[in-house]
């Protein structure tokens, strides 16, 4: 059975999804020009973040 809040959860978590996906797509960009290990760091780091919302 479907709440009315759980569209509105999905929602969300599409959100958080492509917004963090965009935020990969910019470091992935800086890191093609200036390979370091910060920016390398970043998309670990937004990868993992993704994943746990997946899993959500």
């Amino acid at each position: 059975m479907l709440d009315l809040t759980t569209p509105a959860l999905l929602l969300a978590y599409t959100n958080r999804f492509l917004a963090l996906a965009a935020l990969i797509r910019q470091f992935h960009a800086k890191y093609t020009d200036d390979p370091t290990c910060v920016v390398m760091g970043q998309i670990q780091n937004l990868r993992r973040r993704i994943r746990l919302i997946q899993f959500m």
